[in-house]
C-alpha cells in the first residue's frame, strides 16, 4: 500500500489536488482518508463550550485514532471512519466504512505536524496558496456549507486560524517531498505525483 498525506493551509485547495489525482488514476484503487473525520470526540462538552474549541491546533486531532486506522488498512483489514458535523462541532456517531486500497491519501491541514503519522507517509505533498486566496475560499466555504456568518469566520480566522498557520502549518513545508503551487500551472507536479503512483501500482 502507498499512503500519501496531502497538507497545507484551510482553502489551499487540498481537495481540488486530491480530486485531480483521484481522475487521472484507476478507479476502485485509491482511497481517501480526511483528517477532518478525525477531531477528538467531544460529547462530554456543551455547545457552547465546543464552540470555544481552538480545531486549528495539532491536539484537536485524534492522531492515534487515525494511525491505528491506517496501519490497520495496511494490513487489510476494513476501518470505520467517524463521520464529523461541522454544524455541532462534533462526531455524528455514524461511521463509514472504508477499504484498503493500492493508494491511500490522507489529507488535511495537520497531518504532517505529528511526527508518527509522517513516518507512514511514503509521499508527503504540500499544496501552498496565497494568505488572501485561502481566507476567501474559507469565508465562502464556511458561510455557504457550515452555516456560519462573516463575523465568526473572521474572527476564528485572525484569532485561531492564522496564527495556528503560521505556527504550526507553514513550517511543515520542510517536511513535504513535493510543494504544489495551487493554480493552473500545478499540472506538473500533479502529472509527477501521478507517474509516482502508477510505478508503484504496477
Amino acid at each position: 500500500m502507498l499512503i500519501i498525506g496531502i497538507a497545507g493551509g484551510t482553502g489551499c485547495g487540498k481537495t481540488t489536488v486530491v480530486n485531480q489525482i483521484l481522475d487521472q488514476l484507476p478507479e476502485g484503487e485509491v482511497g481517501v482518508i480526511s483528517q477532518d473525520s478525525y477531531y477528538k470526540d467531544t460529547t462530554h462538552l456543551s455547545f457552547d463550550e465546543r464552540v470555544k474549541i481552538n480545531f486549528d491546533h495539532p491536539r484537536s486531532i485524534d492522531f492515534e485514532l487515525l494511525e491505528s486506522h491506517l496501519k490497520e488498512l495496511k494490513k487489510g483489514n476494513d476501518i470505520h471512519q467517524p463521520v464529523y458535523s461541522f454544524i455541532k462541532h462534533n462526531r455524528t456517531g455514524d461511521t463509514i466504512l472504508t477499504h484498503p486500497r493500492k493508494v491511500m491519501i490522507v489529507e488535511g491541514i495537520l497531518i504532517l505536524t505529528n511526527p508518527e503519522l509522517r513516518e507512514m507517509f511514503d509521499i508527503k505533498i504540500f499544496v501552498h496558496a496565497d494568505s488572501d486566496e485561502r481566507l476567501i475560499r474559507r469565508l465562502k466555504r464556511d458561510i455557504s456549507e457550515r452555516g456560519r456568518d462573516l463575523d465568526e469566520v473572521l474572527s476564528r480566522y485572525q484569532n485561531t486560524l492564522k496564527p495556528m498557520h503560521q505556527q504550526f502549518i507553514e513550517p511543515m513545508k520542510e517536511y513535504a517531498d513535493i510543494i504544489i503551487p495551487n493554480n493552473k500551472y500545478n499540472t506538473v507536479a500533479v502529472d509527477i505525483v501521478k507517474t509516482i503512483i502508477n510505478q508503484r501500482l504496477v
